[in-house]
């Protein structure tokens, strides 16, 4: 499931790149209807037609939006979820993690504003589906990967 969401966010900025480049579109608006492509993925995953507008919490489709937008942004990312996920082995706390990180990295490197801005809201986003970790989280309940 990892690389097929991955896929989705990778394939939403691409195709919407590459079909803006055919179509002859400036690279100004270009930056801006890719980024809003991403955001579609973002948003299609977690509250998708085919399943009654639920889905999933949009980070690793928000990873692979990343990857074709900004790869420096998306490899820093996801070397903070796997830290994370290896020293605390609570999946849901590296994702918000790398979410986090997303934005500190894409506002430290030379990325185009829409891209900075996708990123922030992105993250934003994520974070805010997974609101009922955060709580489990503070409660002390979260599950870790592996356990029983």
């Amino acid at each position: 499931m990892l690389a097929v969401d991955l896929g989705k966010g990778i394939c939403a900025v691409t195709l919407m790149r590459g079909l803006l480049g055919w179509a002859g579109a400036t690279p100004g608006w270009t930056a801006w209807a890719v980024a809003l492509a991403g955001l579609a993925a973002l948003v299609g995953h977690s509250r998708s037609v085919f399943l009654g507008f639920t889905g999933g919490k949009s980070a690793a489709t928000g990873l692979g939006v990343l990857a074709a937008l900004a790869w420096p942004v998306a490899l820093g990312a996801a070397a903070v979820v796997a830290v994370v996920l290896a020293v605390w082995r609570i999946m849901s706390l590296a994702s918000m993690a790398g979410a986090v990180a997303a934005v500190g990295l894409v506002w430290m490197l030379e990325t185009p504003l829409p891209t900075r801005l996708l990123v922030t809201v992105g993250a934003v986003y994520v974070v805010a589906r997974h609101r009922a970790n955060v709580r489990r989280l503070l409660a002390g309940m979260e599950p870790r990967v592996g356990a029983g």
